[in-house]
């Protein structure tokens, strides 16, 4: 994984100034990291602080500037809502045919809030090429309906996933309430992650996104409900 995440950094460094003291951080080799909670309406969200630097690691987006995450997608897993939206947006009269022509069932682990935890996910994918096999599923693959000035030809259609970036979220039973929780996904491609020493700067775009990010899990778990995906919690 660290071989992958520096090839990345490497590719985003062509084009934009990585910060060495993230750039470090992002490969794993920062021993002073901890995790900053902070509770913005319904979701709680992790920042990474670095007690060395007294500094937060903090994002903004570069749009229309940068559109890597559209560049070198891993994957999109679609909700239920997704399905309905995508698959009018395309024109098909049945969400069946939408399913079998422009999807692929994909199965995969991600890391949970803890290291002893993983997830695996089982979800139905929007095919990112017309021709994407299950084999290259988790792959770096430019989105086809990206056009050449960063435009999605899907939006605001486009995967719940898409509009989550670069946030990756979960839901944790709290005394049988669910509590929405959220961190960065850093994958070495995104050039908008800075350090800062107040938290405060980063303050309406956390506004903006716990909405988003609720919104997204309130649907994911809605999906697993109806049967459109699955997903199995392992320690």
């Amino acid at each position: 994984m660290s071989q992958e995440l520096e090839e990345s950094l490497n590719l985003l460094s062509n084009d934009w100034f990585v910060d060495p003291i993230i750039k470090n951080f992002i490969l794993g080799n920062r021993s002073d990291v901890t995790d900053f909670a902070i509770k913005v309406r319904d979701v709680i969200f992790h920042i990474p602080y670095l007690t060395n630097d007294d500094s937060y690691i903090l994002w903004k987006c570069y749009w229309p500037d940068c559109h890597n995450c559209c560049n070198r997608q891993g994957r999109l897993p679609l909700t239920s809502n997704d399905l309905v939206t995508i698959s009018t947006r395309l024109k098909y009269q049945k969400v069946s045919d939408f399913i079998k022509n422009e999807t692929n069932i994909a199965t995969w682990q991600e890391k949970g809030p803890s290291d002893n935890s993983a997830t695996t996910m089982t979800m139905i994918n929007l095919k990112r090429k017309k021709d994407e096999s299950i084999e290259e599923d988790g792959t770096h693959i430019s989105c086809r309906f990206l056009d050449e000035k960063g435009y999605c030809g899907l939006h605001p259609a486009r995967p719940g996933v898409c509009f989550l970036y670069p946030f990756s979220s979960w839901l944790e039973n709290e005394r049988g309430r669910a509590r929405v929780h959220a961190t960065f996904q850093f994958t070495g491609d995104c050039p908008g992650f800075y350090l800062s020493k107040s938290i405060g700067t980063m303050k309406e775009i956390l506004l903006e996104y716990s909405k988003i990010i609720y919104d997204y899990n309130m649907s994911s778990n809605r999906t697993t409900r109806e049967n459109f995906g699955f997903v199995t919690i392992g320690f």
